[in-house]
């Protein structure tokens, strides 16, 4: 099993910037990709980036250019997954949850953590 922590949502004015923060536990050996998703009220959950391979960085056209994603020690298999949120826009605003995915799976998941992007 693997348990995943996120922190670092909160609210902020559009142009703002926020860092969120992803610690895995648990069998974390399998773990090949980590990511961020969010979720919007009333929308559906949507991909926003991840490190495939625990290394290469991918984005969502929506956020490129604004958000990066980062680990905070590329040998260590449960260092911290950040992202980085800058120039936020309300549009941004969603419960942020961080994923890990084993094989084709994205198969654990973290409780989720609110930002809150006001214009």
């Amino acid at each position: 099993q693997v348990q995943l922590i996120e922190s670092g949502g909160g609210a902020v004015q559009a142009g703002g910037s926020l860092r969120l923060s992803c610690t895995a536990s648990g069998v974390t050996g399998r773990i090949s990709t980590m990511g961020w998703f969010r979720q919007a009220p009333g929308k559906e959950r949507e991909f926003v980036s991840a490190l495939i391979g625990l290394s290469k960085p991918h984005y969502a056209d929506s956020v490129k250019g604004r958000f990066t994603i980062s680990r905070a020690n590329a040998r260590d298999p449960k260092a911290p997954v950040f992202l980085a949120m800058d120039n936020l826009k309300p549009d941004d605003t969603a419960v942020y949850f961080c994923a890990a995915r084993v094989g084709s799976e994205w198969g654990y998941w973290g409780q989720g953590t609110q930002v809150t992007v006001s214009s």
